[in-house]
């Protein structure tokens, strides 16, 4: 029970990042494939936001223990 709790907020949580980040609920529902597309499309730059900022974060913790980077 409690680990659907949590995914169920997980889920919650993500959705409330999108729309304030990639503007997820801007759009006025007018025909079922543009709104598919919309949504598909900010989701999608959402998951790309998420995968870079986890990098960025990732790359800060190694430069702080000292690690480098070769580029």
């Amino acid at each position: 029970m409690s680990l659907w709790v949590y995914c169920d907020w997980l889920i919650e949580e993500c959705f409330a990042e999108a729309k304030g980040e990639v503007g997820l609920d801007h759009y006025e529902v007018r025909k079922w494939d543009s709104w598919h597309r919309h949504i598909t499309l900010c989701l999608l730059a959402h998951a790309f936001l998420a995968v870079v900022r986890s990098s960025v974060e990732q790359e800060e913790g190694q430069r702080k223990r000292g690690i480098s980077i070769s580029a």
